[in-house]
């Protein structure tokens, strides 16, 4: 038995009245749920949507708790990092990592930036040994499969396309990946929103399509799939 944990970072609900105010990337990554769950009945499933209900934002009083002794911190120190604790817990209790996010003003959501502030944390998810010279961060956890649903208003944010240097969020999301364990991830992109044209429509439906294909085939072998490093674009 696996644990997905599925995180979603959007404003916006996956369903509205107004359906041209969907959330796009809650949608595929729900295509990549469904059929996970239907393949995996029986695995664990953990989710957050941290776009609706976003966690704390780091404080300092939050920084001080974190870098106090567990045997000196107070019970109201104890009390800020709960949270943080709870965050961690899910992710080293989970196989694979679904997150979901919009590209809002060419990055992440300022609340998916506070779920990992809260999570990327000395002694839990990473260590720090200044005898590793000018690299002392390695992170603790491993063995984790992250799939990465990702939608934008423009195009063309990949290695050599037109706005190459802009986008700022998937990068981002690769570098934090290995605080979160990852080994092996995964990355499915849907573009052109602002367009609203046919290549948005297309873009849309293929992303589905993979979501759906990729959800089945680490279903049928979720451990091979995270056995080695990797980054695939589907």
């Amino acid at each position: 038995m696996s644990t997905l944990l599925h995180i979603d970072s959007s404003v916006r609900a996956a369903n509205n009245q107004n359906t041209d105010h969907n959330s796009i990337s809650k949608t595929i990554a729900l295509q990549f749920v469904d059929i996970w769950k239907y393949n995996r009945p029986e695995d664990e499933y953990i989710y957050r949507d941290v776009g609706v209900n976003p966690p704390d934002f780091i404080t300092q009083d939050w920084i001080g708790a974190v870098f106090t002794p567990d045997e000196k911190k107070t019970p109201a120190q104890k009390e800020i990092l709960s949270l943080s604790d709870k965050l961690i817990a899910e992710v080293s209790a989970a196989d694979i990592i679904v997150i979901s996010s919009p590209m809002y003003n060419y990055g992440m959501p300022a609340q998916l930036k506070a779920w990992f502030d809260q999570i990327v944390r000395i002694n839990k998810t990473f260590d720090f040994d200044l005898s590793r010279g000018d690299f002392p961060l390695q992170p603790l956890l491993s063995g984790k499969t992250l799939i990465i649903v990702t939608s934008c208003g423009e195009f063309g944010f990949e290695m050599g396309g037109i706005r190459e240097g802009s986008g700022h969020l998937a990068p981002h999301l690769r570098t934090l990946s290995k605080y979160l364990g990852v080994d092996s991830m995964y990355e499915i992109v849907s573009e052109y929103q602002e367009f609203g044209d046919e290549r948005h429509r297309a873009s849309v439906a293929n992303a589905i399509d993979r979501a759906e294909i990729l959800a089945s085939e680490l279903a049928i072998s979720p451990l091979a799939a995270s056995s080695k490093k990797e980054v695939a674009n589907v």
